[in-house]
């Protein structure tokens, strides 16, 4: 594979991370286009069951209880498995996982749903988990604990594949730039659905994960050069 095949990725990755795409005989650029920010909150009305749909939402979380002792032995429930190796690491327990937060609804509806729980969220989170939850009758509060920010980049090389890790990541890196002829890999379903009338060339991740986005472009360009 020639070096002249360029990725952009729309978040910083960790080093085992880009080494993948360089081993491959990738060139990678890279950049942030969204930023978290964690809010202060009350914990007056936390449930005994809590609910967490990316890893930010935990670490806001952590950052705004005090040393998290009180909460260990209130039950999770969230959505990818990076974010629970990450609340499990933190010694909490993790009742219920899925990959789409469709699925972690359906589990919560179809077997907890006389539990009662808080969802904390951030500021730009989808409608499906709350409106399900609303819709089948489990009491439920939601707390804001963090805010997504866009934030834009030009780039100023023209790539061959893009990878997308968020809806918010696509609509920050729309802002300044266009995705002409690049193939797209997207973390997931949702993220590929903000795409939707920009471009058909688009891969979506077997699993949700950032390794697996990595891998899928891989793929892509070893079968395509």
């Amino acid at each position: 594979m020639e070096r002249s095949v360029r990725i952009v990725s729309t978040k910083k990755l960790q080093s085992n991370q880009r080494q993948y795409l360089l081993n491959a005989g990738l060139a990678l650029t890279e950049a942030n286009f969204i930023s978290v920010k964690h809010k202060t909150f009350t914990t007056n009305d936390i449930r005994k069951n809590l609910i967490f749909t990316s890893q930010n939402g935990f670490k806001a979380f952590l950052a705004n209880i005090p040393l998290g002792g009180a909460y260990k032995n209130h039950a999770i429930f969230c959505v990818g498995q990076k974010t629970r190796n990450v609340i499990v690491s933190e010694g909490y327990t993790v009742i219920a996982f899925s990959d789409y937060a469709e699925e972690l609804a359906a589990t919560i509806i179809n077997n907890y749903n006389k539990e009662r729980f808080t969802f904390l969220s951030g500021n730009i989170r989808r409608d499906t988990l709350p409106n399900a939850l609303k819709n089948a009758g489990v009491d439920y509060n939601e707390i804001e604990v963090y805010k997504t920010a866009l934030t834009p980049h030009k780039m100023n090389t023209e790539a061959n594949g893009l990878l997308f890790f968020s809806p918010s990541g696509v609509a920050s890196f729309l802002k300044q730039n266009t995705v002409g002829t690049a193939t797209c890999f997207c973390i997931g379903t949702t993220t590929a659905e903000a795409l939707t009338g920009i471009t058909k060339k688009i891969i979506v991740a077997n699993k949700p994960t950032i390794e697996n986005v990595i891998i899928q472009c891989i793929n892509y360009y070893k079968d395509n050069t």
